[in-house]
């Protein structure tokens, strides 16, 4: 039921497809994950039929990318002019959108249930899902299960994915600020201090909401930051970092602060035996900074074109 999930659900619903989306959560709520797509990821969601959607519902267009290295200014660029797709760097809120493009797979014709807990997971022909809602549980077949749940995916370790980890590297921290009254709502800006080893990105949101995040080398500090207790240090080893210390005044947190890590994971190939991953499921490995959502969104554009373009589901 997040941004993968539904998509494909969607996606595949229009052209036909008897779709099922299992969602575990009822409501969702805010987590600490990424919510800034770069500007090719904005092409992916336009082929996907879901950008208008999303910036006429929760969306927010960056049209400015400002980038500091040691405190210095880079020239600052223009991501319409720019980009080879002429478009914004984009933001939302994730539960928001979360729930609009549920809607939207529900409105094309998929089935959706949520407050489902999937216990297994088998791969075959057919593969099988094993759930439970409300105290019973039920065997579903299908003809291709995807499994959309996460860098903690259950899906890829019970269908037996080998997962390839490179050696521990960094931890990324992230917060949602709302009354971020000086942060530009047009900018992304991004501080990258080499001899700290440490990087900020602030993303706005609009409305003076904005995304923070603060990244370091776990071999410099290998502690992680969690909670409201920890929030000083965050807002401290920000402005360390290069971060404008006016960005931080009168802002308060409007949800969690918590750290994940920024480690490289992935599965050589994202499909066996009836069962495919996308999204972190598959691998949360960056070419370069913060593209998990669009590569999200495009393994659904792949996925979906394969699956249209040839019968036999396995070869697809």
């Amino acid at each position: 039921g997040g941004l993968g999930g539904s998509t494909l659900a969607k996606v595949m619903a229009e052209h036909g497809a008897r779709v099922l989306v299992l969602e575990r959560e009822t409501q969702f709520k805010d987590r600490v994950r990424g919510e800034q797509m770069s500007s090719w990821g904005v092409g992916e969601a336009r082929a996907l039929g879901i950008y208008d959607l999303l910036r006429n519902s929760c969306g927010h267009e960056i049209r400015w990318w400002q980038t500091y290295v040691e405190g210095a200014p880079l020239e600052r660029q223009d991501c319409v002019a720019e980009s080879l797709q002429h478009a914004p760097q984009f933001m939302f809120y994730h539960p928001t959108m979360q729930e609009v493009l549920l809607q939207a797979a529900a409105d094309a014709g998929a089935e959706v249930r949520r407050g489902v807990v999937v216990r297994e997971v088998k791969p075959g022909t057919p593969p099988t899902v094993i759930i439970e809602q409300g105290g019973r549980t039920e065997e579903l077949l299908a003809r291709l299960v995807v499994g959309v749940d996460g860098r903690t995916s259950m899906v890829r370790k019970w269908a037996g994915f080998p997962v390839h980890h490179d050696p521990p590297q960094r931890f990324i921290a992230g917060v949602l600020f709302e009354d971020m009254a000086a942060l530009p709502d047009d900018t992304a800006h991004f501080q990258v201090k080499p001899s700290l080893g440490q990087l900020v990105l602030l993303v706005p949101q609009g409305q003076g909401r904005a995304r923070a995040y603060l990244g370091w080398y776990q071999h410099i500090t290998p502690h992680r930051l969690q909670g409201a207790d920890d929030l000083p240090r965050f807002i401290e080893e920000s402005v360390r970092t290069g971060a404008p210390r006016e960005f931080y005044t009168g802002a308060k947190a409007a949800g969690p602060l918590a750290t994940f890590d920024g480690t490289d994971s992935w599965v050589e190939h994202p499909y066996r035996t009836g069962v495919a991953l996308i999204g972190d499921a598959a691998s949360t490995n960056d070419p370069c900074f913060g593209q998990g959502l669009s590569l999200t969104l495009r393994s659904v554009r792949v996925l979906r074109d394969q699956l249209l373009a040839h019968d036999d589901w396995d070869s697809a």
